[in-house]
């Protein structure tokens, strides 16, 4: 006891944890603070506490999906008072020791060669289109939203984060347009709505493929709006495009390949072509995925760092035009999905298991806090291949940000008075 109690009272100083170990004995953790950070758990059993002392970050993971350690309360306030207690920005001692394993193994799942990327993407993406449908907005999108107030509900927040995407590419009527890892295909039949382009998504999962065709073909737009299989690495050569989207696709190819990425991006953007990266990125240095994370969510992803992707695309005379960090935005994502995930927890549990549904609770009480506390962050990263691609000035975004939120407004309205007659319809 005295070697668990020396490390908990390393890490826990701030709010207060008790602990009801495998004995039946209970400790507090901590000094109390007014109105702050009070969490109570179990742990059922000698084995678990042996794996959490040795791999706290895998293995209390795994003790709240199995059921042996339980929570009084909110798994959100477990995880907020631990981060919040190793905060990011003041370093320390508690943090290093809680980070320190499992490096090397980080560094060798980074390494995403095309069949082990195509088996990582379906492990998280091929789970089955109902999943998402049960917590994402019903866009599906499923990456960082933008919160121009932090009370706006999902549905606004990605409408305004499709805005603010589209705003820094200047899509012009008839342009060519490729959505490199396009989702549901929710952003690519927006663009083509929007602004009139042309777009070819591609992705590695069956499951998104398919529903994004479905969608392009309910929108009638599948004769603009096409949907491949297809690995960004196998692109034809003579391919080239006005504009390359690439949102949520950094984390999923790993260090080792991003001058192979940024590479095929030069060379399939026109010479005045522009192209947005949009990725979950970690301050600071470069890392490793946290374990549980790595073995139960996104195998082989990777949150890099900001210097690791400006000096990958620098290698390749790729300019980094307009650089933009979201801090906080995610976290208020993750709480919309969490609250939406827990709201469907009985279908949820219908379709899989109450140990999947405690995974997924667990995976994004963990993704709030990260982004609260922690070293995540989002990117947005706008390339161009010629200097004088974009206006000098980037108050070309902003006035086209309001201009395109506008137009999403009034879409949305018109789209919500159509389900209010038809739905007037259906009762006559």
């Amino acid at each position: 006891m005295a070697i668990i109690d020396a490390l908990i009272s390393k890490v826990i100083k701030r709010g207060e944890l008790t602990i009801t170990y495998p004995s039946g004995k209970s400790r507090t953790y901590g000094a109390p603070e007014p109105g702050g950070r009070k969490v109570s758990i179990h742990i059922r059993d000698a084995q678990t506490l042996r794996q959490i002392m040795r791999n706290p970050r895998l293995a209390m993971g795994e003790a709240f999906m199995d059921g042996r350690m339980t929570v009084d309360g909110d798994v959100y306030d477990l995880l907020d008072l631990i981060i919040f207690n190793t905060r990011w920005e003041q370093g320390g001692s508690a943090r290093r020791e809680i980070n320190k394993r499992g490096w090397l193994k980080g560094k060798l799942d980074q390494l995403n060669w095309r069949s082990r990327s195509k088996r990582n993407v379906a492990h998280h993406y091929d789970l089955g289109n109902r999943l998402y449908e049960l917590f994402l907005d019903p866009d599906m999108q499923y990456t960082c939203a933008y919160f121009t107030d932090p009370n706006n509900s999902i549905e606004q927040a990605e409408r305004d984060k499709k805005a603010h995407i589209l705003a820094k590419l200047g899509l012009k009527p008839g342009q060519r347009v490729l959505d490199i890892g396009s989702g549901w295909g929710g952003l690519a039949i927006h663009m083509n709505k929007v602004a009139d382009v042309d777009v070819l998504g591609i992705t590695l999962s069956e499951e998104q493929l398919v529903y994004a065709r479905r969608r392009a073909d309910e929108a009638g737009v599948a004769d603009r709006v096409k949907f491949e299989l297809l690995d960004y690495r196998d692109l034809p050569e003579h391919e080239q495009f006005d504009r390359v989207t690439a949102i949520g696709v950094l984390e999923h190819i790993g260090p080792p390949q991003f001058e192979a990425f940024f590479g095929t991006l030069r060379r399939i953007l026109k010479r005045d072509g522009v192209a947005l990266v949009h990725f979950l990125g970690r301050l600071g240095t470069p890392g490793v995925t946290d374990p549980w994370i790595a073995k139960y969510i996104f195998p082989g992803g990777y949150s890099p760092s900001l210097s690791e992707v400006i000096t990958a695309s620098e290698r390749v005379r790729l300019i980094s035009s307009d650089i933009e960090q979201l801090r906080m935005h995610y976290g208020y994502t993750c709480r919309r999905w969490l609250e939406r995930l827990r709201s469907n927890r009985d279908a949820i549990v219908a379709l899989y298991d109450e140990r999947f549904f405690r995974m997924w609770e667990y995976f994004l009480a963990g993704s709030i806090t990260v982004f609260e506390n922690g070293g995540c962050c989002n990117y947005q990263i706008q390339y161009v291949r010629d200097r004088c691609a974009v206006p000098r000035l980037r108050d070309y975004m902003v006035d086209e940000e309001r201009a395109l939120r506008k137009v999403a407004a009034a879409a949305s309205i018109h789209k919500s008075s159509e389900a209010i007659r038809g739905e007037g319809t259906a009762t006559t």
